[in-house]
């Protein structure tokens, strides 16, 4: 009997988030817009940016980046 895969999580706030993934999380190819130095760092996972599109204020791929 397998195992169903887990659906991806909707995070309420950018605190609850980093909570998981101190970084962010943002899509394949995502690249850090900003003035100065990048976010690199941030989880990869398709699924759970999809779910937090809301948490990518710059639209840049990455909900919630921090450095």
């Amino acid at each position: 009997m397998g195992v169903a895969p887990a659906s991806a999580q909707t995070y309420s706030n950018c605190a609850a988030l980093n909570a998981d993934y101190p970084h962010g999380v943002g899509k394949p190819g995502a690249v850090d817009s900003t003035s100065g130095r990048p976010v690199t760092n941030f989880e990869i996972d398709a699924s759970v940016y999809s779910d937090n599109t809301s948490r990518d204020r710059d639209n840049d791929g990455i909900a919630c980046e921090k450095k």
